[in-house]
């Protein structure tokens, strides 16, 4: 059985995603599309349930009715509680969200549920609602990309992975921004079913199968409230050439290196040398799409002699390679007049 559990503020996006991907998955499980699954397997069962089983207030101020109310007696092992992601986009939206009591409940249950053997995941901000109820603790997580720094302040226990869309871990799974929903109900399918049925849904529904969010990230955002990151960044843009090492990157924001891989960590939720690499990836993600430079060339200007590791690095970092950040018709060998 798959709960999905809706708390007020539900995104109701995340939620229609969420049922559409499973309605689909029961559907060709019924049809015999899918080579690894028995013809005739069972679909798989979903209901939509609240903390006590009335209709909900979404983030856009509908009403989002239910099946029933979450009960942990008929909550087994393989099971799967999901909360999809909440109206919660600000530090302070998520504060509120998690001194509300109706959240408190919720921790409890899907605490209670986890500890019985259940799947528990969560997307968006309602990851939060996971972190707090102690079931990231120790291990590795995933979340909004602009709330991470949000994230990691609150929840210092928790490995914080920013550019991950899904990430499982002992059993619980957490997704990044909204619609990585989709990519956490494909993550699920797979694991309750099979990833050939994943794999059919995602074409079905023209979904990407998409394993990073950080081709979305937007730096100026993480980085505005902290001047030391600014400092470290415009030493970084300016040494681009050229490998930096810490001690470098600790001189250029007038602290020790200690100091600032912490405060790389609290702002960013990434290490000193992986914000070095964000910098890099997005400066040739720009020369990429602007200029006519090839590959090797762009890979020369943002520091990298090895064009091979640039790749790798680039595609790490931004969910693709070098060449598909190319303009549709240079890719094609016609670059647009500059």
């Amino acid at each position: 059985m798959i709960l999905h559990v809706v708390l007020d503020g539900v995104a109701e996006g995340p939620l229609g995603v969420g049922l559409d991907v499973i309605n689909t998955a029961t559907r060709l499980l019924e049809s015999g599309l899918v080579p690894s699954a028995p013809r005739g397997a069972n679909p798989l069962r979903q209901r939509v349930v609240s903390l006590d089983g009335r209709p909900v207030r979404s983030g856009t101020g509908r009403s989002v009715c239910v099946d029933g109310a979450l009960s942990l007696r008929s909550v087994k092992a393989g099971d799967v509680l999901l909360v999809p992601g909440l109206s919660a986009a600000t530090e302070r939206a998520v504060e509120q969200l998690l001194s509300r009591a109706d959240t408190a409940r919720g921790m409890e249950l899907l605490a209670r549920a986890a500890a019985k053997g259940a799947m528990v995941a969560a997307s968006c901000s309602a990851t939060f609602v996971l972190a707090a109820a102690g079931l990231l603790a120790g291990r590795d997580a995933t979340t909004t990309w602009w709330l991470v720094p949000a994230f990691v302040r609150r929840f210092p226990q928790v490995t914080v992975r920013a550019d991950r869309m899904v990430i499982e871990s002992d059993g619980v799974l957490t997704a990044g921004s909204a619609f990585a929903h989709a990519d956490l109900m494909l993550a699920i399918v797979a694991r309750v079913a099979s990833p050939s049925l994943a794999h059919l849904v995602a074409r079905y529904l023209v979904l990407d199968e998409r394993v990073s969010q950080a081709r979305y990230m937007v730096m100026e955002h993480l980085r505005v409230s902290d001047p030391v990151l600014r400092s470290v960044e415009r030493f970084i843009t300016a040494n681009l050439g050229r490998q930096l090492t810490l001690a470098e990157l600790a001189r250029a924001a007038a602290t020790s290196p200690r100091t600032l891989a912490r405060r790389v960590q609290a702002g960013l939720g990434m290490t000193p040398l992986e914000f070095v690499q964000r910098v890099r990836v997005a400066h040739a993600s720009h020369l990429l799409e602007t200029t006519r430079d090839s590959v090797d060339d762009v890979a020369a200007r943002v520091g990298y002699a090895d064009a091979a590791a640039f790749r790798r690095v680039y595609r790490r970092y931004a969910g693709e390679s070098p060449r598909g950040r190319r303009p549709r018709g240079s890719r094609q060998g016609c670059v647009p007049s500059q």
